[in-house]
């Protein structure tokens, strides 16, 4: 299935763009709120997805030679304003991965057999990703890892574990960290590789966080056979890959994001008649704004090259500033708020956004990327 035809997205003017976007998703956001977890999250995340390629509105960010619009940044950032006016599905749902992670590195990795395969069924709303990277023992030390794989002929033989592996229990692949070379340590001797999920040997088990939710999970990996053809980047140079994966995920993946936090401080000061908290409301009004302008200047600076580590200022900012603006709307409203505010409830706000500082890399390696990467300050004691 192809998109619908629509006028050239890139000959539009600016306020001709946007005025389509909105009355499309006027038009097109579900009236229903999505589901938490399980397959019911699946299969609103895909019909989500599979409405908007249809309607011509899926991967905006995509090189044209992948299916993708290509469009100019400032189109970009028209149309996430105008998502998170709409109230449309968050796009950190089940998709996330598919979409942020594994695409782009697969437009900036994969061999053409990968990306011809692949691709399509991620922009066309028909698999879900997820991630494996992280592990017991080697969550924020990611070159700890151990979960190993053995080149057994033109297969791979994996063995070991993952853990926090959002939505691997309703996902079709993983992008899969493990080591390839066992007289290796550290970053060398890596391979990111695409995992079937539903290849034999593969047990998932899902997690209940606090918020409520079971969207991680553990993997455990029984002598799992993939095709060495699912490697991506070559063997042994998975590091490099996945830090192709984690430079998307800090840098314009999450610019919707970044955007409808500034909404969400929009609506909080809309819906708040208590004057005491006008100084509180001014101080989140004037953070997001502030995000925002980084949000923006780091995703034109994009459209030249790779930017580097400065995703890492972004990320961390965001992800204390949501932990902020959850507990601000948990002062104001307590558990009960307006819908409009919390589609889930305030409760399940504020615990989720606890994952903010965790997820992508701790607040703690953040600082450690700016402060060696960017700012060129003396790497710190380990």
């Amino acid at each position: 299935m192809m998109p619908e035809m629509m006028p050239e997205m890139m000959d539009e003017s600016p306020d001709d763009f946007r005025a389509r976007a909105r009355r499309w998703l006027r038009d097109n956001v579900p009236t229903e709120h999505p589901p938490v977890d399980g397959p019911e999250s699946r299969a609103y995340a895909l019909a989500w997805q599979q409405r908007q390629f249809a309607g011509g509105w899926a991967g905006l960010t995509w090189p044209r030679a992948y299916g993708g619009r290509e469009l100019p940044v400032l189109q970009q950032i028209a149309w996430f304003e105008e998502y998170a006016r709409a109230h449309a599905p968050s796009t950190h749902n089940a998709l996330f991965v598919g979409m942020n992670h594994a695409g782009p590195t697969l437009i900036a990795c994969g061999s053409d057999e990968q990306k011809a395969f692949h691709l399509p069924k991620i922009m066309q709303g028909d698999v879900i990703w997820c991630q494996g990277f992280s592990e017991p023992n080697s969550g924020s030390d990611l070159a700890s890892l151990r979960t190993r794989g053995e080149v057994q002929g033109d297969e791979l033989v994996i063995n070991g574990q993952k853990i926090w592996s959002s939505y691997a229990d309703i996902a079709d692949y993983q992008e899969l960290l493990i080591r390839t070379d066992p007289a290796s340590s550290r970053h060398h001797g890596l391979s990111w590789v695409i995992c079937p999920m539903d290849a034999p040997g593969i047990t998932v088990r899902p997690i209940k966080t606090m918020a409520g939710p079971a969207k991680f999970a553990e993997v455990f990996y029984d002598n799992v056979r993939i095709p060495l053809a699912n490697i991506v980047g070559g063997l042994n140079n998975g590091w490099k890959t996945a830090m192709a994966t984690l430079s998307f995920e800090r840098g314009t993946a999450s610019l919707a994001l970044q955007i409808s936090l500034s909404q969400r401080v929009e609506e909080l000061i809309a819906a708040c008649d208590d004057v005491a908290l006008g100084e509180t409301l001014m101080d989140l009004r004037a953070d997001a704004a502030a995000l925002r302008a980084m949000s923006y200047q780091f995703a034109i600076k994009s459209e030249s090259g790779p930017v580097g580590s400065e995703g890492s200022m972004i990320r961390l900012y965001f992800a204390e500033l949501a932990q902020r603006v959850a507990r601000v709307a948990i002062d104001i409203f307590g558990i009960a708020a307006p819908e409009v505010l919390a589609v889930h409830g305030l409760g399940y706000d504020y615990f989720d956004a606890y994952s903010e500082t965790i997820a992508g890399g701790t607040a703690e390696i953040q600082r450690n990327i700016i402060a060696e990467r960017v700012l060129g300050l003396p790497r710190g004691s380990r």
